[in-house]
């Protein structure tokens, strides 16, 4: 392949990745706000259109493990650092493909923070279900598969390995 191929190649995928990170974090920020307003609906919706990016997301991913494949490199970071200081000794690709970090932890810290307000608002029904089956003080434990168990009410102790 030739580096000027494989450079317009990567500089595609890059900008592609790069709108689609953009997407992901802007449909996050919104998902956020419906989190906060309970809309139900609109977070199905929103969670339909976040698989779609992520989908997108591996596929970029796929096409550029499939390009350092055809280079004869590995097909991670350390292969494309090899990829790139081939194709791009001007190193533009690689301040991008820096910015491409940047997008992704931004969308990992908002993603990070709609999943503990979704934890929070689980935890808050739990202990309301809880009180609303008069199971608040009892002790909870997990069972033989690994999943939170309520202790019957018998006063026996019940232990099983």
């Amino acid at each position: 392949m030739d580096p000027v191929v494989c450079r317009d190649t990567l500089d595609k995928l890059i900008t592609e990745e790069s709108g689609t990170l953009d997407q992901l974090h802007q449909l996050l920020e919104r998902e956020h706000e419906y989190l906060v307003a309970n809309d139900v609906d609109a977070l199905e919706r929103a969670g339909n259109a976040r698989q779609n990016c992520i989908g997108t997301l591996m596929r970029i991913d796929d096409d550029r493990k499939a390009l350092c494949r055809a280079l004869n490199v590995s097909p991670d970071q350390q292969g494309l650092d090899r990829v790139l200081a081939w194709c791009d000794p001007s190193k533009q690709l690689r301040r991008r493909w820096k910015e491409l970090g940047e997008r992704a932890d931004r969308c990992r810290a908002a993603n990070d923070r709609n999943g503990a307000l979704v934890t929070a608002r689980m935890s808050r029904v739990q202990g309301m279900l809880d009180i609303v089956t008069g199971r608040a003080n009892q002790p909870k434990t997990y069972g033989r598969q690994g999943a939170f168990e309520n202790q019957p009410r018998t006063g026996r102790v019940i232990i099983s390995v």
